[in-house]
């Protein structure tokens, strides 16, 4: 069994999805279900005997160590973060108390259920990280792309809170043995991706008539990394990677803010056309935010090399396929965007508590 943190969220639902259509081993997914929680992504799976959703706060030691001597899971994968710029700009106490502070509470429990263990048990745990590329800071346009041996220089109380929790995953596995493992992925996107992101906001935006705002002049630079690629990234890493270790994973697909924003109008303009001009008409640019990074990429060859994985789509099959998914599911982002999920969430959260109540 593997014990998933933030499996409500976007990245972690999807490796949910992924993990149950690959293979029979149950899953704990344990999430606080905050604003960008949504159980609406895990629907197909709620019912499934192989995936037991719990509400909770990863702070919380006392109910992850109950979890954990419960269900005695092999492994923890760590997503569960606050993970948005802008938030964390205007409010930066969360994204220290949950990145840093929640961190450090997991691991805390981790290392304590860990040290329980049988000697075999213990040989085969592991603890794995889920980090960002933001941490490495900022590339120039022409600097070779970050390596895990980067010196780490984050710009936004997001990045810093990350690079924190990354060191002190670090500690934990130099200091206590515990077996860690990191990852640092570049941007992601996909399906059930929160609206508040630059790639579901502009489609959103764009199919509402609304103008698509870009920061500055739009050069920033990030490299995109398909959502289900990064899935079967942290499944390789967790199988193979050896514990103490690093591994970026990127998208190779570097690509302008602005470059991003028109190709979706472009991909807009084809499968839902405007009565009359383009989706690119809507484009406007606004004031650059604090801090804003001018380029972040990361060198992947070492997860390539060791463990044998690299990316199956390029960024232009994988964002039509993504714009696809939110031309189909037009219903979960209207819920999303008019919070209705969120009474979504606490009606089918208790009648699923009560269901398993009842079947214990």
């Amino acid at each position: 069994m593997v014990f998933i943190t933030g499996g409500a969220g976007f990245i972690g639902s999807n490796f949910v999805l992924n993990w149950l259509a690959q293979n029979d081993e149950p899953v704990i997914n344990f999430d606080k279900l905050t604003y960008a929680g949504n159980l609406n992504n895990l629907a197909s799976v709620m019912q499934d005997s192989r995936h037991v959703f719990v509400k909770g706060d990863i702070g919380d030691t006392v109910q992850v160590a109950t979890l954990f001597a419960k269900y005695k899971p092999r492994a923890v994968i760590h997503f569960a973060a606050e993970s948005h710029v802008d938030r964390s700009i205007h409010g930066p106490a969360t994204f220290v108390n949950t990145n840093i502070n929640g961190t450090f509470a997991l691991l805390e429990a981790a290392r304590g259920y860990w040290n329980s263990l049988s000697e075999t048990e213990r040989a085969i745990f592991r603890f794995l990280h889920v980090s960002t590329d933001e941490v490495y800071g900022s590339l120039g346009v022409n600097d070779a792309p970050f390596t895990e041996s980067s010196p780490y220089a984050p710009n936004s109380p997001y990045s810093a809170s990350k690079a924190a929790s990354d060191h002190l995953v670090r500690s934990y596995g130099r200091t206590y043995d515990l077996p860690t493992l990191t990852t640092n992925s570049s941007n992601n996107y996909g399906a059930y991706h929160f609206p508040e992101k630059l790639i579901p906001l502009v489609i959103a935006n764009a199919r509402a008539g609304k103008p698509l705002p870009i920061y500055g002049d739009g050069q920033q630079i990030r490299d995109w990394l398909y959502v289900n690629d990064h899935c079967a990234a942290i499944r390789r890493v967790l199988e193979a990677g050896r514990p103490g270790e690093v591994y970026n994973v990127g998208g190779c697909n570097e690509k302008t803010n602005l470059d991003v924003v028109c190709t979706l109008c472009d991909i807009l303009d084809q499968l839902d056309p405007k009565q009359a001009g383009s989706y690119r008409d809507q484009i406007i640019f606004v004031e650059d935010r604090p801090g804003h990074d001018r380029r972040y990429a990361v060198d992947a060859r070492k997860i390539e090399r060791e463990l044998g994985w690299r990316p199956m789509e390029n960024f232009y099959t994988g964002i039509r396929k993504t714009v696809q998914w939110y031309l189909n599911n037009e219903d979960w982002v209207r819920d999303v965007q008019s919070g209705a999920y969120l009474k979504w969430i606490e009606t089918n959260y208790n009648q699923y508590v009560s269901m398993r109540e009842v079947a214990n």
